[in-house]
């Protein structure tokens, strides 16, 4: 079985395989642990704790790896990214634009129509019962697109293209 198809040891799914996976074999389960042992500080403690409320917050999520190097939750579309940079974890909401914040947890990206995040500094203290409200609401938020989308889909799908010939014959058949 190909890596992207294997569930890591946590029940997560894991979604398409990457270059990275393709090269090492490891799912992005595998590749997310990776991450928080090499960062060994703050930063990788604060990303295992994210990822715990993540999972603990939208039940089937699936972990993936993408962008050469970022940890991705999705359900029906990207959650949000757990990115790391020296001085903080950020989290970055795909459509946060959309999603209801009353505890006003954003506090960066926010001047942006799609996307909203949060920067995590060393010492900051999570407001975990809001911040897993977040994630149920971007999961929501995705799932509700998801069947406009397929709608959209389909009824692209069904209409055939209109050629002038075509619309010459059908106006032929009209007279």
């Amino acid at each position: 079985m190909e890596p992207s198809k294997k569930k890591a040891a946590s029940g997560m799914k894991t979604g398409k395989a990457s270059a990275v996976e393709a090269k090492t074999g490891d799912t992005p389960a595998q590749l997310i642990d990776r991450r928080i042992r090499e960062l060994g500080d703050w930063r990788g403690a604060m990303l295992a704790r994210i990822r715990k409320l993540i999972r603990e917050a939208v039940p089937g999520v699936t972990e993936e790896w993408k962008w050469r190097g970022v940890p991705v939750w999705e359900q029906a579309g990207i959650i949000c990214t757990g990115e790391t940079y020296k001085d903080v974890v950020k989290l970055t909401f795909a459509k946060g634009a959309a999603v209801e914040d009353p505890a006003g947890l954003f506090n960066s990206s926010l001047e942006g129509n799609t996307r909203r995040a949060i920067d995590i500094r060393d010492g900051d203290k999570l407001d975990e019962k809001a911040l897993k409200a977040l994630f149920r609401a971007a999961a929501a938020l995705n799932a509700s697109a998801a069947p406009a989308r397929k709608t959209a889909a389909k009824k692209s799908a069904a209409k055939k293209p209109v050629t002038k010939t075509a619309a010459k014959k059908a106006a032929a058949k009209k007279a």
